[in-house]
């Protein structure tokens, strides 16, 4: 069932090794079959050292494993709310790699200091707020979830394709797997820029936000440049 979504999930899983924003087991990739209404996830807790993609778990909306011998990742009701509320995302990365885990202990967004980060988020990284000793207690892998769509009312997911949740960790999304991981690499890479311009200029303010939007918009803007053209 669902082999190549398990697959590519799998890849996913040991890129974010590759790319070295894991330690131990502290990260998982899910990604959905829209059309079927179900999810290949990383399991709870196994190493990626032997990890196949038959170990990828696969649960329905509701988090009800249909395929898979083993538990799925303790993060999973955070992808679903984000899966729910997003049609436009087709995979969910969550990692605590170190500089941008740094910032979200801090309860800090990160702000937009450089065009590195405008090539890739359309603005300052949110921070979600705190959750509340009960949403902590009752569902709190589901009320982060629910407080990362809460801090983005206001945002488009696509144009930030990045959240920090308070004192947990960063979460990253994209139109597949592959692309989650991505921006999962260049929040970690602009998360270390910003800590380091910070260092060297606590009172450094954001770019202007013409130099913002040339940047991201020649990158993924309707009349977008950048690259070559897709045949």
């Amino acid at each position: 069932m669902l082999e190549e979504l398990k697959r590519s999930v799998c890849k996913a899983n040991l890129d974010l090794v590759k790319h070295g924003l894991v330690v131990m087991t502290w990260g998982n990739v899910s990604g959905i079959d829209r059309a079927r209404g179900l999810v290949a996830i990383k399991p709870s807790g196994v190493s990626y050292d032997a990890m196949t993609d038959g170990d990828m778990v696969v649960v329905d909306m509701d988090g009800k494993v249909v395929e898979g011998s083993l538990k799925p990742s303790s993060d999973l009701p955070t992808h679903l709310e984000l899966y729910r509320a997003w049609d436009e995302i087709g995979s969910v990365v969550h990692t605590h790699s170190l500089h941008a885990t740094a910032f979200a202990q801090a309860y800090r967004g990160i702000r937009c200091f450089g065009t590195t980060h405008a090539d890739h988020f359309y603005g300052d990284v949110p921070c979600t707020r705190e959750l509340t000793q009960q949403e902590v207690e009752e569902e709190y892998e589901r009320n982060t979830g629910k407080a990362i769509v809460e801090r983005f009312k206001t945002l488009k997911p696509l144009e930030m394709p990045a959240v920090l949740a308070a004192n947990h960790g960063p979460f990253t999304w994209g139109k597949d797997a592959e692309s989650a991981v991505c921006n999962a690499v260049a929040l970690e890479a602009v998360a270390q820029m910003a800590l380091a311009s910070l260092t060297l200029k606590p009172t450094l303010q954001p770019i202007s936000n013409y130099v913002l939007d040339k940047h991201f918009m020649r990158k993924h803007g309707p009349e977008a440049y950048y690259g070559q053209n897709k045949t």
